[in-house]
């Protein structure tokens, strides 16, 4: 997948330097090493080139990364985040690097995985959101992150906790200019997905000087009009997933579900867009959007892309039983790697304590 956390490890990695390339992987790559992708490899590169603090994509970049690789784009030195990723055979991906001086290390966001995202679309209760720490999601979640032989720290799942630090790390800070066509697009924005960032890309052509405001809903609203078990993602994690979105100039985090005349003056709206997806009616059964199709000033946007929510949704089910097996093979690989670190500080320790007799 493609989320927050990666969003986070991207702005992490394009402070330390002046330049970001961010290389994808295939996904044939991605298969062999770590099981079955949730976007194809044509999606991952679109999204990953809307983060907005990446620079440059390498489409197809190698699994192991290498000297020779960093010297072919001119890198000084490459960042991952500080867990682990291992090849098929249970090699670190990273080790020539490292060895060499050339690779950097970024903190990994704490709350939030693919593993846990795939556990959560599973799961599929109505108020998993609010009840993450229940028994019945933690064994869930257990059984689908856990190998034969304990857990790793890398593969498994905690509650992503918001802090107003991370809200400020992401959002760009500007302010609109004069000039600025300021359009207003809202909705639940769950799962951050392609079919997003294709909307957001259309909306943001739409001007020479774009400021696009996105309004969340809150997950309460968002649950009352698509039902089922949504919003997979809360507020605090989908606020954090369209900000890292380089169309996007700010966010209204709880917006109404009626986009209203004071909202619109508010931020000196010009144009409100909403794409082709249903809109559902109010809690009083009117029109959300009635005041600014009374206005003039509604567009719908074809983006051309039909992908929505539940379509990622659906993939997981689909392949629901080569999830958990992905997630169970790469916990035990990790375990592996955790032992044998462990041994070797133990030997290191007996050595010591030889040397000091």
């Amino acid at each position: 997948m493609v989320h927050y956390g990666h969003s986070n490890q991207l702005r992490q990695a394009k402070a330390m330097g002046d330049y970001l390339i961010v290389g994808v992987h295939t996904d044939e790559e991605i298969s062999k090493h770590k099981g079955p992708p949730v976007f194809t490899q044509a999606e991952r590169y679109k999204m990953v080139r809307a983060i907005k603090w990446v620079d440059e994509i390498v489409e197809g970049a190698p699994y192991v990364t290498t000297l020779e690789t960093l010297d072919k784009y001119c890198c000084d030195f490459c960042v991952h985040g500080d867990d682990i990723t291992l090849t098929v055979d249970g090699k670190d991906t990273y080790e020539e690097v490292k060895k060499s001086g050339r690779y950097r290390e970024c903190k990994r966001t704490q709350g939030v995985s693919t593993t846990d995202l795939v556990g959560r679309m599973l799961l599929m209760t109505k108020a998993h959101h609010s009840n993450m720490g229940s028994s019945d999601y933690q064994q869930y979640t257990d059984n689908f992150g856990r190998g034969p032989k304990g857990h790793s720290p890398w593969t498994g799942v905690s509650q992503f906790l918001q802090t107003s630090q991370k809200i400020i790390q992401f959002a760009s800070g500007k302010e609109p200019q004069p000039g600025d066509t300021i359009i207003y697009v809202a909705g639940a924005f769950d799962l951050f997905h392609i079919g997003h960032v294709d909307f957001l890309d259309a909306v943001s052509q739409l001007s020479e000087k774009p400021y696009v405001i996105v309004g969340l809903h809150f997950d309460q609203e968002v649950n009352r009009y698509k039902g089922k078990n949504y919003p997979i993602m809360n507020i605090h994690e989908r606020t954090l997933s369209v900000l890292a979105c380089r169309y996007v100039s700010e966010v209204v985090i709880g917006a109404p579900y009626a986009i209203t005349k004071d909202l619109l003056e508010h931020f000196k709206v010009d144009l409100v867009c909403h794409g082709k997806t249903e809109v559902f009616p109010d809690k009083d059964g009117s029109d959300p959007y009635a005041v600014p199709r009374k206005m003039g000033i509604l567009q719908t946007m074809d983006s051309g892309n039909s992908l929505t929510t539940d379509g990622i949704v659906q993939r997981i089910i689909k392949n629901r039983l080569l999830f958990e097996a992905r997630n169970q093979n790469k916990e035990i690989k990790e375990m592996a790697v955790i032992q044998a670190m462990n041994r070797r500080e133990e030997e290191k320790a007996k050595e010591r304590e030889q040397a000091v007799l």
